[in-house]
């Protein structure tokens, strides 16, 4: 029984990288069949929808302080979100609390170099 928690972490993980893939790619495929019967019927297709598809897949957004800030924050929450769980454990199993704190420093680091990077670029701006 207690082999099933591992196995559901990685069937987890690997659901959460898979299924956004599958359901993209379902969306192109209806995208380019509903394009082909517009072209086989003969219809016009309007240039600015034909760069609109284009821009989904190429467009790369800038870097900018508001986004470095926002990524920051998001990664200070999951590092705070991991050393919570790892207090909450604690109080059933002591042990536990510092390696999942010190799992949370990771992230928190992370976080702490994007909200730097976001408030030195927003000066620098």
């Amino acid at each position: 029984m207690e082999i099933l928690i591992p196995i559901t972490m990685f069937i987890m993980i690997g659901a959460i990288v898979i299924l956004p893939r599958y359901f993209r790619s379902q969306e192109r495929q209806k995208m380019a069949e509903a394009l082909r019967a517009a072209i086989e019927r003969g219809e016009t297709i309007p240039p600015d929808f034909m760069t609109s598809l284009q821009m989904q897949t190429t467009v790369k957004l800038p870097p900018s302080p508001a986004r470095d800030l926002r990524t920051g924050i998001i990664w200070l929450g999951v590092a705070i979100g991991i050393a919570g769980f790892g207090v909450a454990l604690g109080f059933e199993e002591p042990d536990a609390t510092f390696p999942l704190i010190a799992c949370a420093a990771f992230p928190g680091f992370i976080g702490l170099a994007f909200v730097i990077l976001g408030l030195i670029n927003k000066k620098g701006a």
